[in-house]
């Protein structure tokens, strides 16, 4: 009978210290699933400070601003526009010997 009753409070212990450790694990796994929420949350804040930052920054206004303000670039006008044409070719006079832009086989 004794020794009915010491494994039984082995089997008590053993199962009491497996309990134990199985909420300790639990409560582990609930503050890093916590933790995850909590990444989640800012990194989704983060995204959208990122967004409108990115739509501000595109805005038309801002971006004509720095194109005539750091790349000093102007709006195009008559007076200085270049128009290129289509036209005839140059004479195959202009043509430097030995080049093939005319299609002419080399001598």
């Amino acid at each position: 009978m004794i020794r009915i009753n010491l494994v039984l409070l082995v089997a008590v212990l053993a199962s009491a210290l497996y309990l134990v450790n199985v909420q300790y694990q639990s409560r582990q796994l609930f503050s890093a699933l916590d933790r995850a929420h909590a990444d989640a949350r800012r990194l989704e804040a983060d995204s959208e400070r990122l967004q409108v930052e990115k739509r501000a920054q595109a805005t038309p206004s801002r971006v004509q601003s720095l194109a005539t303000v750091k790349l000093q670039m102007r709006t195009a006008t008559p007076a200085i526009t270049h128009y290129v044409s289509y036209g005839s070719a140059a004479p195959d006079a202009a043509l430097v010997p030995g080049d093939t832009a005319s299609g002419a086989p080399i001598p």
